[in-house]
């Protein structure tokens, strides 16, 4: 049975980006990697033979070139897009919180952001997403135009703080003018999410507004 004969909602591919990657098994997580089976047999089919004969994941970490291309199938390329993939996954597994960004003042928050900033021609409104210890999990913009207190929802903004399991988020947003004073706009926006984070128990600790190579913190002139 081809990947194409199967329900649309079944295929990896689909469930993958439907329900993310956790709700996939392995088989069908290396099948995505494989991408193409054999005359014989589909990718999925493809993909547990392999996973049987390495005997299961903890053995394909350990597993060479020369013996996946020896498994009828497996090509040199499908090999290699294999173990790829497991050494960014150890690579991954090696980082630890000392290679992370921590944000302790204003000044941190807005050097970070400043020189993807300062020479944006829209405006870009940003979330850093940090931990307990401060620390940067994620960085990710939210929206591109003119601020808005309607069109920046909290929703946005706090969808991915639940995602990553952060403590608190920084916001910061450009003025492709380079002032960066804030409008009454900034300050209106800033309320509604500091007041959402309350409720939700998520911090917001600052809104930064970025300028040509100045900032202003909206939480150093007592709007938070």
């Amino acid at each position: 049975m081809l990947i194409r004969d199967y329900p649309k909602e079944e295929r990896p591919r689909e469930r993958f980006l439907q329900d993310g990657p956790q709700s996939l098994s392995n088989q069908e997580l290396l099948a995505l990697l494989l991408r193409t089976g054999t005359r014989d047999e589909s990718v999925l089919q493809l993909a547990g033979r392999l996973i049987n004969s390495v005997k299961g994941l903890r053995l394909l970490k350990e597993a060479s070139v020369e013996e996946l291309t020896g498994i009828k199938g497996i090509g040199e390329a499908k090999a290699i897009h294999i173990l790829a993939s497991v050494e960014l996954g150890r690579r991954m597994n090696q980082l630890n919180d000392q290679d992370r960004y921590v944000i302790r003042s204003p000044e941190d928050g807005a050097n970070y952001c400043m020189e993807d900033m300062r020479f944006l021609s829209q405006e870009h409104f940003v979330c850093l997403y940090l931990n307990t210890k401060n620390q940067v999990l994620q960085k990710t913009t939210i929206f591109i135009g003119s601020l808005n207190a309607s069109i920046v929802h909290p929703r946005e903004v706090f969808k991915e703080a639940f995602k990553r399991s952060a403590a608190s988020i920084i916001c910061l947003h450009n003025h492709p003018s380079g002032d960066p004073t804030p409008s009454r706009e900034d300050i209106e926006v800033t309320k509604r999410l500091v007041e959402c984070g309350r409720i939700i128990g998520i911090e917001v600790l600052d809104h930064i507004i970025i300028g040509e190579h100045k900032y202003v913190s909206l939480k150093e002139k007592g709007y938070l």
